[in-house]
């Protein structure tokens, strides 16, 4: 239960800040107000950052219940995560976040927060590729190995028949 308790500590000061106190400005700063009323964007947007919120979620439970640990890179998991989302993509709680950014990009209407979702994506791949990965290869090894052969990065492998 202490790992839960700290999975939610993290994940609340990250969502918290990256995406919902970053985007919040960039949306004041563009001069973008809610809608009055919901129309095909709104409803979209609200689907989509559903959809992105619910990933992410299941991500950090997937963390704690699995890797016995957090998504914080200060207080990893003791195990590899490769079940859940993670069968089918290697980082699919970053992906989660910016799809649920871009339900609010879609909600708001919003070109600075499309930009800023680009923006994340960026910056994360450069975190992935410079820090993650290479710290996970030497935490989990051959295991970490084998999981990246088998499991894509960023998009989920296309079904064979």
């Amino acid at each position: 239960m202490f790992v839960l308790a700290r999975a939610i500590t993290y994940a609340t000061f990250f969502v918290g800040f990256i995406l919902i106190a970053l985007p919040e400005r960039v949306i004041n700063a563009s001069g973008v107000s809610a809608p009055v009323t919901a129309g095909a964007w709104h409803i979209a947007g609200i689907i989509v950052g559903g959809f992105g919120a619910v990933l992410a979620t299941s991500c950090i439970l997937t963390f704690v219940f699995i890797g016995r640990g957090t998504p914080a890179p200060f207080d990893p998991p003791q195990r590899l995560v490769n079940r859940g989302p993670y069968a089918i993509l290697r980082n699919p709680m970053y992906l989660g976040a910016a799809i649920a950014m871009t339900g609010a990009a879609l909600y708001y209407q919003s070109l600075g927060l499309a930009g800023y979702v680009a923006a994340f994506l960026i910056v994360t791949h450069l975190f992935v590729i410079g820090y993650e990965e290479p710290t996970l290869r030497r935490m989990f090894g051959r295991e970490y190995e084998d999981y990246c052969r088998q499991t894509r990065r960023w998009l989920p492998r296309r079904a064979t028949t």
